[in-house]
């Protein structure tokens, strides 16, 4: 086994490709479009993580976000009763999920405004990328402050 093979891809990496895929589509709703598909393709959580402890408030449909480490790397999950919260939500929990702490904490999804995700969503679908980023950013530090 090669050693590319069990080393997942840097962030920058999975940015520079779901930037290259999002700018494959010509108009924003195709964009959408896409993020859906890939958010029915994406396991739905077990029963018993959709807790209240899980939960992300602020957000009008009901949408839990579930964060742990493995190997000394973050790991996201992610399920909402709407299909676009959990697009957008997903979006998120994908390209940061294998991440060090490190890593995340370097990286901001402002990028996604490079390709008008952040332009093309209501108020309420730009405050849930926004909480979703502030979970995964407040995981990440305390994961920092746990290794020191």
């Amino acid at each position: 086994m090669s050693a590319d093979a069990v080393t997942p891809p840097t962030l920058a990496a999975k940015r520079d490709a779901l930037l290259a895929q999002l700018r494959g589509f010509r108009h924003p709703q195709e964009r959408l479009q896409w993020l859906v598909e890939q958010a029915r393709q994406r396991p739905a959580l077990a029963a018993e993580l959709k807790a209240e402890t899980h939960r992300v408030p602020g957000c009008l449909a009901n949408l839990w976000l579930v964060a742990d480490t493995r190997g000394g790397r973050c790991h996201f999950q992610c399920d909402s009763d709407s299909q676009i919260v959990r697009a957008v939500a997903g979006l998120l929990c994908d390209l940061y999920s294998g991440q060090t702490s490190a890593e995340i904490l370097k990286v901001a999804p402002t990028f996604l405004e490079q390709v008008g995700i952040n332009q093309h969503l209501t108020a309420n679908r730009r405050n849930v990328l926004s909480r979703v980023w502030e979970r995964i950013h407040g995981f990440a530090e305390d994961q920092q402050r746990e290794q020191v």
